[in-house]
């Protein structure tokens, strides 16, 4: 009985195993997070302590960085200063300090906006239509499947700023330069190959035995696709989002080739914030922590998913 008691299975880890390969997962985690912890810290220091050296890791925090990533401001003579009324908001009062007062907004919001409406309305339309044509190559025969599937693939080989004159030329042609819809329409059909490919893996799992029943029960087909396949597929649909939303989100070279004011994003808006006397880092590291949150956010509240979605289909039985 003893022996039986402190047998076990050949493939379970040991305690010993599980202890480092835990710790190595920590410290591997921490050495990662240690550049976003850095950006959000730099994000609350003035603009000397952002550059000082050696960098200061105790300091004390402001929010210089955020006022100036919201406003834009100009500066005037100290007299001018103090003849206006009291400072009316805490950015009132630093940027005064400053010698400059509040001109006006910047244009941070319409920028992350323009990201949020193009990340998410992309990343919709490519696991869109990469579900459809997933369930198609997984569940009908289709002439030169395999060709067809390399051929969606092989979109993904090159890198995209090798056709980006190509199609900045086109867009140039049909009017789609700065726009929303272009650049929806670019970033679906760069992401739709990824998509394809992740969900026709995540569809080939769920077996035809379930929607065969659905409809000797009378379901159709899309009512079977709808009721039976969407379900069982949706930790990989929740996967396939997760990626598609991450490329859309951090894409830099078609967003600085083919926009320039109103559908410009993020990514090439925030190497351009520019302070008094050249880049202005805390301004520049609040930006990229804003720009952080919502994929946090998204990533977070489909964690179990991804994590069930990237496991998928592991074990064979």
């Amino acid at each position: 009985m003893a022996a039986l008691d402190q047998a076990h299975s050949v493939v379970a880890p040991s305690p010993r195993s599980r202890r480092i390969a835990g710790a190595l997962v920590i410290l591997y985690a921490l050495i990662t997070m240690i550049p976003l912890a850095w950006i959000v810290l730099t994000s609350f220091k003035t603009p000397p302590d952002s550059i000082a050296y050696p960098p200061k890791v105790v300091f004390q925090p402001s929010l210089e960085g955020y006022c100036n990533l919201f406003t834009t401001r100009s500066r005037q003579t100290p007299e001018y200063i103090a003849e206006l009324p009291e400072p009316a908001t805490a950015c009132d009062e630093i940027v005064r300090s400053r010698n400059m007062v509040i001109a006006g907004a910047s244009n941070v919001i319409p920028r992350f906006t323009n990201s949020i409406i193009i990340a998410f309305g992309s990343t919709f339309l490519a696991v869109f239509l990469g579900t459809i044509t997933a369930y198609a190559f997984s569940r009908f025969r289709v002439p030169l499947a395999d060709d067809l599937l390399f051929f969606i693939l092989s979109t993904r080989f090159m890198p995209p700023i090798a056709v980006a004159i190509p199609i900045f030329l086109m867009y140039r042609a049909v009017g789609l330069s700065d726009t929303h819809l272009g650049m929806i329409l670019l970033y679906t059909a760069v992401n739709v190959s990824l998509a394809v490919w992740l969900l026709k893996g995540f569809i080939d799992e769920i077996p035809r035995e379930y929607e065969e029943a659905a409809m000797i029960d009378g379901y159709s087909r899309l009512h079977a696709f709808f009721k039976v396949v969407l379900p069982q597929a949706a930790t990989g649909i929740a996967a396939t989002a997760i990626f598609c939303l991450i490329f859309a989100w951090n894409e830099y070279a078609f967003a600085v080739l083919l926009t320039s004011g109103t559908a410009q994003t993020m990514p090439p808006f925030i190497p351009f914030i520019i302070g008094e006397g050249g880049q202005d880092w805390p301004a520049v590291a609040a930006a990229t922590t804003l720009f952080l949150i919502p994929i946090f956010v998204f990533t977070i509240l489909l964690r179990k998913h991804l994590l069930r979605g990237i496991t998928f289909g592991a074990v064979r039985k």
